[in-house]
């Protein structure tokens, strides 16, 4: 992977990770670092998914495999924030 290719997955990953902790509702104690891993692999996982739908490549944007990123991403950071809540002492 090129340092160009890093930076984009970085960048992608931070917008998806940021775009799934606005649809889940409430607060969630996720770190920033949590959210772009997060975000990398919902994005990389919603283009798989895309792909096997066969909806990855339209013309225009890409509003189904969007919201598969995105929803992919909101399931993550609820996961995320869940399995870190289960950690803390009560």
């Amino acid at each position: 992977m090129e340092i160009g290719g890093l930076f984009t997955a970085l960048l992608f990953g931070a917008i998806i990770g940021g775009m799934g902790r606005l649809v889940v509702p409430g607060r969630q104690h996720v770190s920033l670092l949590a959210t772009i891993l997060v975000g990398i692999v919902a994005a990389l996982l919603g283009t798989a998914a895309a792909t096997v739908l066969g909806v990855a490549d339209t013309p225009g944007i890409d509003w189904i495999e969007l919201a598969l990123q995105v929803g992919l991403a909101g399931a993550g950071v609820t996961l995320w924030a869940n399995r870190s809540r289960q950690k803390l002492p009560r």
